[in-house]
């Protein structure tokens, strides 16, 4: 898929990702999704959206997962 998306749970990431890390990989999710880099002003409130709605999505999961091994998480709290 993306390339320039990284994983952004541990331990493949070294402690939690951050708000701009998450943010970060949104972005480069609807970019590559969308074929757009930088969309029209006719398309950017959909992309920006878009961005915010993917953002909130992978924040949800990355704090719903539970990693073995891990002592971050719900099972190590």
């Amino acid at each position: 898929m993306c390339r320039s998306i990284k994983t952004l749970r541990p331990p493949v990431l070294p402690g939690e990702a951050t708000e701009d890390d998450i943010r970060a990989a949104a972005l480069q999710y609807v970019r590559k999704v969308s074929g757009f880099r930088a969309p029209a002003a006719h398309n950017r409130e959909a992309f920006d959206r878009a961005v915010d709605t993917v953002t909130q999505a992978t924040a949800e999961l990355l704090g719903s997962l539970e990693v073995r091994g891990s002592r971050s998480g719900p099972q190590g709290s």
